[in-house]
């Protein structure tokens, strides 16, 4: 695939910030919303996750993901102005959940019927595509929006991602196979939530609108790792390894190394495993074996995973921290989907 994409706007909603721009500083920063939680575990203690300053601890389920959706598209929405909206060919591209206990088939529906009444009126035959899931949802959205771009389509994307842990058979399911961070348990994560949004065109579109180009996707790619978390073996990385080296084919290795690293890895064992595989494989690719994992921030943040780094990255271009100009966000979902998705500097393009 030899196309690319401008990022042209950002949005999110995190437990660290309300915007792309406030939780990209916050974890900047090391900010971490980690907090009692008024839900008992087994012992009868709070539990300690990260959730969303604003919302009733009393709202779960999709009535939960909803506003934390439609947040990080008004901020998208706002930025590019309801002009570009009617001037382009819009195609939603969602990541929702996984399937498990709190979040169903029906709610994936429910939510894109949400998308659809949203755009309507905004944007004349607009697209609502379910496009991916789990943490590596929003990577695999990117892709395709590769492909379509490549085959020519001129669109305006937003690739969203939404995600929340809070529900509580959501938290009796992580409780029961002994996932949920507490005392006891050493391999566990911490639950948080969070929407993200990134709005990406061809560079020809983006001209032709006059929007600023914020980064440059130069590749992105899924891959299905079939050595699951329940496997004998653990996983040593095939799939992850995959999508890697096919989000980096474009570039000259070692010479174009990549020199940033987000990654959803949240503590657990499994994946934390399963990415030392992945750095032997691919020693080539990277200028530095050091990786930023904002779940210390803002908890494990599942479908919105992928977006959310790729907002990371974005901001360290704007504001001059990233330790050089290609950045690479990596993923990986519990049904065994693996994403990565490359980013440039405008600068360097």
């Amino acid at each position: 695939m030899s196309t690319s994409l401008d990022v042209v706007a950002v949005g999110a909603r995190t437990p660290v910030g309300y915007t792309a721009e406030s939780s990209a500083a916050a974890v900047r920063a090391g900010i971490s919303r980690y907090a009692e939680y008024p839900f008992a575990d087994a012992q009868g203690e709070p539990v300690v996750i990260a959730a969303d300053g604003l919302l009733d601890p009393k709202l779960e389920g999709r009535e939960r993901l909803l506003p934390l959706l439609e947040s990080a598209l008004w901020e998208v929405e706002a930025k590019l102005g309801p002009e570009v909206l009617q001037r382009s060919r819009l195609s939603v591209l969602l990541s929702c959940p996984e399937v498990r206990p709190g979040f169903s088939e029906e709610d994936e529906g429910w939510l894109v019927n949400a998308v659809e009444v949203r755009y309507r009126a905004k944007s004349p035959g607009v697209r609502v595509v379910l496009a991916g899931r789990g943490h590596a949802g929003t990577l695999q959205a990117v892709e395709q929006a590769l492909r379509e771009c490549a085959d020519g389509r001129e669109q305006l994307f937003l690739v969203v991602g939404v995600d929340t842990y809070l529900h509580t058979e959501t938290f009796l399911w992580l409780e029961q196979a002994r996932r949920f961070a507490q005392p006891g348990i050493r391999n566990g994560f911490t639950p948080g939530e969070g929407a993200a949004c990134l709005a990406v065109m061809s560079a020809g579109h983006r001209r032709r609108l006059g929007l600023p180009r914020l980064a440059v996707v130069l590749g992105a790619c899924t891959a299905m790792e079939r050595q699951l978390r329940d496997s004998r073996t653990g996983s040593l990385g095939v799939g992850m390894t995959q999508a890697v080296e096919g989000a980096v084919s474009v570039l000259k290795l070692p010479q174009q190394g990549v020199d940033n690293l987000y990654t959803d890895l949240n503590g657990e064992r499994y994946r934390s495993e399963e990415w030392g595989f992945v750095m032997l494989r691919t020693s080539s690719v990277w200028k530095s074996t050091g990786y930023k994992a904002p779940s210390n921030c803002w908890g494990d943040v599942g479908a919105a995973s992928g977006a959310l780094g790729g907002i990371l990255a974005v901001r360290a271009f704007a504001r001059g921290y990233a330790s050089g100009p290609r950045a690479l966000v990596v993923a990986g979902s519990d049904g065994g989907l693996r994403g990565a998705m490359l980013l440039q500097e405008p600068r360097e393009s």
